[in-house]
């Protein structure tokens, strides 16, 4: 497997990231960059805003990927999220999906990938952030209209990325129509392409609702050959039983819930060879805390081989 650096925290001084998901500019850009390269990342992972959002051209797209793959982490995988199905965020989310998918082909990068996010239909829906016992946006609350009008989407962009080299995941993810393995076997069925696959990112399982839907291991085992990235965090859980609600910190891999010893098990036995993207740390040294991350799953690979 490849390591890909999917960072959380773009703050490194002087720069301070007003979202975290920034990459440095300025002189702090190729500082920033030398110490993901040292720390043993094959690529990065950045979002459709990294390189000028909707209206990006060719030639600034390929320009920020040389300088990546000069500082030697080109960018191999490309975020861009959102709900294809609610009438109100469909439209942008999927043109972002497509400029992501023009993007990957115009500098080489493997994935695109997509979260269906989606936000409350209405303010009595909204269930807040993770840990409630309900979560809007979810499998349990779509319909199969849901399923069928985002499956015909992701259809139509898996076509449009297989004709420039580019596969499609659909990450596991809280607040979405995905958010379990069922759910996203079940999408991926519709769907039925050969480019559009799943990211199964058990974090984002762990941490949906006060008592997860599912065990990590139930979900890796379902969706490890159906993938084709996989985004990797950790967290541990403070479940507060009397107000139904469990807290979630995150930490780096090997101090979290995730049993992630079992889980790279579960892909190689499936023949994942794809990247394995670290989701970085959002607070503190997050350059120190994914260093340990590297570390623990370079070593669990070495003891696998």
């Amino acid at each position: 497997m490849k390591l890909c650096y999917a960072f959380r925290r773009g703050t490194f001084y002087p720069f301070a990231a007003e979202e975290g998901w920034n990459i440095p500019t300025g002189p702090e850009k190729a500082r920033f960059l030398a110490h993901v390269a040292d720390i043993g990342f094959d690529g990065i992972e950045l979002g459709v805003e990294s390189f000028g959002g909707i209206e990006t051209t060719q030639a600034q797209a390929n320009e920020l990927q040389s300088e990546l793959r000069d500082a030697g982490v080109p960018c191999v995988a490309i975020r861009a999220g959102g709900g294809l199905s609610q009438p109100n965020v469909a439209a942008q989310n999927r043109a972002r999906l497509e400029k992501a998918i023009e993007i990957a082909g115009w500098i080489g990068a493997e994935i695109v990938n997509t979260a269906l996010g989606t936000p409350p239909r209405t303010q009595a829906l909204d269930s807040g952030a993770n840990g409630a016992p309900t979560s809007h946006g979810s499998s349990q609350t779509a319909t199969e209209n849901d399923f069928i009008r985002t499956a015909a989407i992701l259809h139509e962009a898996g076509e449009k990325a297989g004709a420039v080299g580019v596969d499609v995941t659909i990450e596991v993810h809280q607040h979405s129509i995905a958010d379990n393995s069922w759910s996203t076997i079940h999408l991926l069925d519709l769907a039925d392409s050969p480019h559009v696959f799943a990211n199964p990112d058990l974090g984002n399982v762990y941490w949906t609702y006060d008592i997860p839907e599912e065990t990590s291991e139930q979900s890796i085992v379902a969706l490890a050959p159906r993938s084709q990235y996989w985004h990797c965090k950790s967290l541990y859980r403070v479940h507060i039983p009397e107000i139904e609600h469990t807290y979630y910190v995150r930490v780096p891999l090997p101090d979290g819930d995730i049993d992630y010893r079992f889980a790279i098990s579960a892909m190689k036995e499936a023949g994942y060879d794809g990247y394995l993207a670290i989701e970085g740390a959002n607070t503190g040294d997050q350059l120190h805390k994914d260093r340990r991350s590297v570390e623990y799953v370079k070593g669990l690979l070495s003891e696998m081989e």
